[in-house]
C-alpha cells in the first residue's frame, strides 16, 4: 500500500475535501503524505450547510469527508434520483485514533481512482 503520494500519480489519485467535523490532524496527516486535500478551515467555509459543503467539493471535484452519515446518505441518494454527479462522499466513523481513519483513507486512495470514486459512497 502507498504510504505517500507518488507525484507523478498525483492526477489519479482522489482529492479529498473534509468538513469541519473531521479532525485537522487527519488532513495534515494526508497532506504531510503528498495527497490533495483541503478543508473547511482551510477555505473559510466553516459553519455552513451539508449541502454549501457538499456543493463546494463538487465544484472543486473533490470527494468530500464527513462523520455526519445521516445527512450525507439523504444527499447522495438525492444525488442519484435527480442524476446529479459528484465525485463522492466517504463517511468515517468517529474513533479515538485518528490514525485509523488515516490507515483506512491511504485504503481507499489505493483502491480507487479519483474517476472510479466519482457517485460513490463509501464507509470508512
Amino acid at each position: 500500500m502507498t504510504e505517500r503520494a507518488d507525484a507523478e500519480l498525483l492526477p489519479v489519485y482522489i482529492s479529498l475535501y473534509f468538513d469541519e467535523d473531521v479532525a485537522n490532524e487527519i488532513v495534515e496527516n494526508l497532506r504531510h503524505r503528498g495527497f490533495d486535500v483541503l478543508c473547511a478551515r482551510d477555505t473559510q467555509r466553516l459553519s455552513l450547510t451539508d449541502e454549501a459543503q457538499s456543493a463546494f467539493a463538487i465544484t472543486q471535484q473533490r470527494a468530500i469527508v464527513t462523520h455526519n452519515r445521516c445527512d450525507f446518505e439523504k444527499l447522495h441518494k438525492h444525488y442519484l434520483a435527480n442524476k446529479l454527479p459528484h465525485w463522492g462522499i466517504v463517511i468515517a466513523k468517529r474513533r479515538r485514533d485518528s490514525t485509523i481513519i488515516v490507515h483506512k483513507l491511504l485504503v481507499l486512495l489505493n483502491t480507487f481512482t479519483a474517476e472510479e470514486f466519482r457517485e460513490q459512497l463509501q464507509y470508512i
